[in-house]
């Protein structure tokens, strides 16, 4: 897997060790929460945790596969997890006591007669767990860990986590799972301790690197950059001045997620790309003159700009992102479905046409997994489809797929895991694995409702507003988590504007609502966005739209949101809408930062 890790870590071993807090602030909750899994004590887990990385850091350039770093990491973890438990082992418990200082057996004296009764209950409840069992409940709710990441960090295939989690949960009561999460959340690694690790980093001094081995200083740069070409097939942005320090940074990389640091981000250099136009050299200046090769604060985000329009004016539709491309499918202009596929070129600003689904369909879903786009149910007049079909964008071709369990329209829709999960008014819940194109039906959702939004953030999906299916287009602001692991839902605080038929997307750990209609009538629709933050559950204002609607769509590509066609009053809209949020670039093949920091306490 391409990942980031060595561009970082080219950095650190060239002197930069503030950039080793990348690193620690990517893995920091995995490695503490493996810590603690075989130490069953959260003080001592954070010792190791700390001592992990100081020690990674300082034989940083033992380590010859730099895409290994991870892997590195639990390796180095384990080791130190069983030396601790080997000392440990020496004293007797008397010997223990006597050896902690005043202020921790005052700390612990003074600790909550409840908090020590929930701890309790917690071990106790994972000790009767088999040890697998233990490891991956503790890894996803203390690491906040999905299953696709436990997968790759024990070296264990995905369906097998999956299995884990599910058969650990079944062994436990609602309560104490409950009890585990909440508990474990509060107990989850602070921002501190990134910068704790930075300052000890900063005095330990590890030699740099220098180019290929075997090659000439300028012929190791150009194969580095000829490498770097072939195999990623695509224009890489790259800072002449940096280039010794290792290879590009490729734009399809996998980055770091938003971590807890607070910095303040700071334009460094202006970086040319290999370009197919330029100066004849094959090297020209970026036209928008500085970028920056790393991202790791959030930014304020700005105005809605409009962007080339969609050629089929269309509602009811749906887009989805592939590789950094938008394409729009499906929807309705004049009350006539259509089966228009257009792509969007965020970057060119440009649409091209291609192949049509092979049936017209409006209030349809789409959603795409590992390259590939599904589209699901939908409607044309009167007939209802229960049909999936596949498009491969790079062949421009569409396949029959097993059709969904019934007949249905104005669902919500998204995508997790590599599983299709489709919400089906009023309750239902299916899931679609494209793998194996099978359906499986899911609990309920507690609240009956259509033309509503669902998004996926850290394993859980969040099913947003809507309407009551009843004569009166009822629209609700109802929010509910559904985890998919547990096949459970929970209450969420409400969108603060009820409504229906709007579009929603996920930027980092936030939600995007956007427009949608509070009537059923053919009215102008909703100019309102407003956004949720799931970490704390609340809502906040966000920028308004510049133009009202409804039945619209969205997508992300890049940190930028891109919302597409809708209704208003009447009129059946082209219109494409981007809003740049100065987050974190967020698409189908990762998460790729866009401007560096400069670390900084606040």
């Amino acid at each position: 897997m391409r990942t980031a890790d060595g561009y970082i870590i080219s950095k650190c071993l060239n002197g930069d060790s503030t950039a080793f807090g990348l690193l620690v602030d990517k893995y920091k909750a995995s490695i503490y929460a493996l810590a603690y899994s075989k130490l069953h004590n959260f003080h001592d887990a954070e010792d190791v945790t700390q001592e992990v990385f100081v020690k990674a850091y300082r034989n940083l350039r033992k380590l010859r596969r730099w895409d290994n770093f991870f892997a590195w990491l639990y390796s180095i973890t384990s080791n130190l997890c069983k030396d601790f438990l080997q000392e440990r082992a020496k004293f007797s418990d008397s010997e223990f006591i006597e050896d902690q200082s005043v202020d921790m057996l005052k700390a612990s004296s003074i600790r909550s007669f409840h908090d020590e009764i929930a701890i309790e209950s917690i071990r106790e409840a994972l000790d009767s767990l088999p040890e697998i069992y233990q490891q991956v409940l503790t890894l996803h709710y203390l690491g906040g860990m999905t299953g696709e990441e436990i997968s790759e960090f024990l070296g264990v295939p995905h369906p097998t986590i999956r299995q884990r989690l599910s058969r650990a949960r079944s062994m436990l009561k609602e309560e104490m799972l409950a009890m585990i999460n909440t508990d474990y959340e509060h107990r989850r690694l602070s921002a501190n301790f990134t910068f704790r690790i930075i300052e000890m980093v900063k005095k330990i001094r590890i030699h740099p690197t220098s180019g290929i081995k075997g090659l000439p200083y300028g012929l190791s740069i150009g194969a580095g950059i000829i490498f770097a070409i072939l195999s990623f097939g695509q224009h890489i942005q790259i800072n002449l001045s940096d280039i010794a320090m290792g290879l590009p940074l490729p734009s399809d990389m996998k980055v770091l997620k938003v971590g807890e640091i607070p910095v303040d981000a700071v334009k460094i250099s202006t970086i040319p790309v290999i370009a197919s136009k330029g100066d004849g050299k094959g090297v020209a200046p970026d036209p928008k003159g500085q970028e920056n090769a790393l991202f790791m604060s959030p930014q304020a985000g700005g105005e809605w700009t409009t962007k080339a329009d969609m050629p089929t004016a269309r509602s009811g539709l749906c887009t989805v992102v592939v590789n950094g491309k938008i394409y729009a499918i499906g929807g309705s202009h004049a009350d006539l479905a259509t089966s228009s596929v257009e792509e969007y070129d965020p970057i060119e600003n440009k649409w091209e046409i291609k192949s049509s689904m092979p049936q017209k369909k409006t209030s349809l879903c789409v959603s795409s997994v590992n390259g590939k786009i599904y589209a699901f149910g939908g409607l044309d007049g009167d007939t209802i489809y229960k049909s999936v079909h596949e498009y491969d964008p790079v062949l421009d071709k569409w396949t029959a797929k097993k059709d969904m369990p019934g007949k249905h329209i104005n669902h919500g829709f998204c995508v997790l895991d590599s599983k299709i999960y489709v919400f089906d008014p009023p309750t239902s819940v299916y899931e679609f694995d494209p793998a194996e194109d099978s359906w499986t039906e899911k609990a309920n959702m507690p609240t009956e409702r259509g033309w509503m939004c669902a998004c996926p953030v850290n394993g859980k999906i969040y099913v947003i507003g809507g309407a009551v299916l009843d004569p009166n287009f009822k629209v609700i602001s109802t929010v509910e988590e559904y985890d998919p692991v547990t096949d459970t839902w929970k209450k969420k605080s409400d969108m603060p504007t009820a409504r229906a038929q709007l579009a929603a997307c996920v930027v980092g750990t936030k939600i995007y609502a956007m427009g949608g209609s509070n009537t059923c009538n053919n009215d102008a629709g909703l100019t309102t966005v407003e956004i949720y933050d799931t970490l704390t559950d609340t809502w906040t204002k966000g920028v308004d739209m510049q133009t009202s609607r409804w039945i619209l769509s969205a997508s992300v590509v890049g940190e930028k949101i891109y919302c597409i066609g809708g209704f208003s009053v009447n009129n059946v809209l082209s219109v494409v809408e981007e809003f740049d949020t100065g987050f974190i670039s967020v698409d189908s093949s990762g998460k790729l930062p866009k401007t560096w920091g400069t670390l900084k306490a606040k």
